[in-house]
């Protein structure tokens, strides 16, 4: 029963450094192309949230590979959240699969 509250934990701990990192990414993209400076935005963003991610991925799994790889699966789920939440409301999915295939 402990392992699986610790497996719940990390997939927790995933859920929020996605968010962190992909919401991050979002933030910093909104940031960046109003700047006058956006190298600087961008270079500081990736090295921070990278840091994070990083740091949150070594304490959630603390030494166990199960750990990492459902912190890891929370990561990635909490990327589509992210992807979707962020989509322009009159984007359509389907256009970009157009353009890709008028492309070639």
């Amino acid at each position: 029963m402990n392992e699986i509250l610790n497996l719940l934990l990390a997939l927790v701990a995933g859920f929020l450094l996605g968010a962190v990192f992909f919401g991050g990414l979002w933030w910093t993209v909104q940031k960046g192309l109003s700047s006058r400076r956006p190298a600087f935005w961008f270079l500081g963003s990736l090295l921070i949230r990278t840091s994070i991610a990083i740091s949150g991925f070594y304490f959630a799994s603390d030494g166990h590979w199960e750990r990492l790889l459902i912190c890891m699966f929370g990561f990635f789920v909490m990327r589509q959240v992210v992807v979707r939440l962020t989509r322009l409301p009159n984007e359509d999915p389907n256009q970009l699969t157009k353009e890709a295939s008028n492309a070639t």
